[in-house]
């Protein structure tokens, strides 16, 4: 509770009120010996004035160092508004709405978020979200599984330009279920999926393939191309995107001759703060005949006997009420509170708003690459065109220079060495609105001392800087 507005004559009017001399007659039922007693270690309270100035400096010990680092999770600005709103407490302390008469104002929430995500997504439904954007593919997998009753196999294709974590987290949901993930490789010079390494598998019995949005290297895939390829040999494809891209991409349901069967990924872009990695939540769409494989809930909007609008669970699949081994999903996490926010989020934005945010992020992007690619030894990785991410390559190795960055405040990007050694020193740098010429120009400098203070020659600009 940020403020306690009683004052000593307020609480001594309650206590009268109800027969009570003293707040400590309250808890009378509590037994003496499981007291403590007096907490005489406890300072006495400070004053307002000085708890802030106090919290501050702590504060200011952990320093405001320059984000640059995507792959999954982005620095975005988020309207001071949107939290106010989500933190008070219709919202903070809202439960499951097993009830629906004692539960509109959740219902009328969760309804309007999955308005909005179907039309972010070009798809027909959504669900009321996941635990995050891994598990959600994971779900989505599971569903591929069950839905497409061409297939017989329990194979999924998965490029290996997907987000690492998600492909790890996917793996271990499923593998028990006997399900097997194949990998697809990538494009070396476009970073794209390799169309060829595809064509090893047509005709072949896979139950989908999945297709990334941009993928983890922040670079666009043929979405229509690769979508009707999967269709073509009895694939459901799935989408796993980013939801800021699809304000000004072309939305999944769109993709190809027939859309993309189910889409699905991280909510975090959606009003959710990076918080040292959590919570966040999934998100999970899909085509109408989809509908009855999809875990969690679907709220409908309806009229009650007086013609006034109410709203229900509509569907609600099979989940904690029955036995594990029937269950749509295991993983029964709505994360509610984080779509409360992307959903005030959302609606403060606009469409507009989004397509500002999405664009702003893909200039400054560009003008950090730019930036970088200017210093000596430093190239970027792929031709393939992309969205708020690329991948650069550094002349010494990737781990020292974030680590020296890092000392200096600047956060220079992901270090894709572990996951993507074929690549070198590479690591995924990404700006988003809110970073400033400013902001771009000292991460190029900082780069370029650090540089400079590791190899033997000075680092020189080229001249077209």
């Amino acid at each position: 509770m940020p403020f306690i507005p009683h004052t000593e004559e307020d609480i001594q009017e309650m206590l009268t009120a109800i027969g009570v001399e003293h707040i400590e007659a309250l808890f009378d039922e509590i037994p003496k010996e499981l007291r403590c007693g007096e907490l005489n270690a406890i300072p006495a309270g400070i004053s307002e004035m000085e708890l802030s100035r106090l919290m501050q400096a702590r504060a200011r010990t952990d320093g405001q160092p320059l984000c640059f680092i995507g792959a999954g999770a982005y620095d975005h600005h988020i309207p001071a508004a949107v939290w106010e709103l989500t933190t008070r407490g219709e919202f903070y302390t809202a439960y499951t709405p097993y009830q629906a008469e004692a539960s509109q104002g959740t219902l009328q929430l969760l309804y309007e978020y999955q308005s909005m995500m179907t039309a972010i997504t070009g798809m027909d439904v959504s669900n009321a979200s996941l635990y995050d954007g891994a598990s959600a593919l994971a779900e989505a997998v599971l569903m591929a599984v069950r839905a497409n009753r061409k297939s017989k196999s329990k194979r999924i294709l998965v490029p290996h330009n997907l987000h690492p974590a998600y492909r790890k987290v996917t793996r271990t949901i499923v593998r028990n279920q006997q399900i097997e993930l194949v990998e697809v490789a990538y494009n070396s010079e476009s970073g794209e999926i390799d169309k060829q390494e595809l064509e090893r598998y047509s005709g072949e019995d896979y139950a989908a393939l999945v297709i990334p949005q941009p993928n983890f290297f922040g670079v666009l895939e043929a979405v229509d191309e690769l979508t009707d390829w999967a269709h073509a040999n009895g694939m459901l494809a799935i989408a796993v995107v980013n939801p800021l891209a699809m304000t000004v991409l072309k939305p999944a349901g769109e993709w190809g001759e027939q859309g993309a069967d189910i889409c699905c990924g991280e909510g975090q872009p959606l009003g959710a703060p990076l918080s040292s990695g959590g919570p966040y939540f999934g998100f999970l769409c899909c085509t109408q005949k989809l509908v009855r494989q999809m875990p969690g809930r679907i709220i409908g909007k309806t009229v009650d006997m007086d013609g006034k609008p109410g709203y229900a669970l509509t569907l609600q699949a099979r989940e904690q009420h029955i036995r594990r081994s029937k269950a749509t999903s295991n993983i029964c996490t709505n994360q509610g509170l984080m779509v409360t926010a992307a959903t005030i989020h959302m609606t403060l934005m606009g469409s507009e708003g989004l397509q500002r945010v999405a664009g702003a992020s893909h200039a400054n992007t560009d003008k950090l690459t730019q930036a970088l690619t200017s210093l000596h030894g430093v190239e970027s990785v792929f031709n393939g065109a992309v969205f708020h991410e690329r991948v650069v390559r550094l002349p010494i190795a990737a781990k020292k220079v974030l680590r020296a960055l890092a000392a200096h405040s600047v956060l220079g990007g992901f270090d894709l060495s572990d996951d993507y050694p074929e690549l070198g020193d590479a690591i995924l740098v990404c700006a988003t609105e809110l970073r400033t010429d400013s902001d771009l120009e000292n991460y190029r400098s900082k780069l370029e001392r650090v540089i400079a203070s590791q190899v033997e020659t000075p680092c020189q600009l080229k001249p077209d800087w």
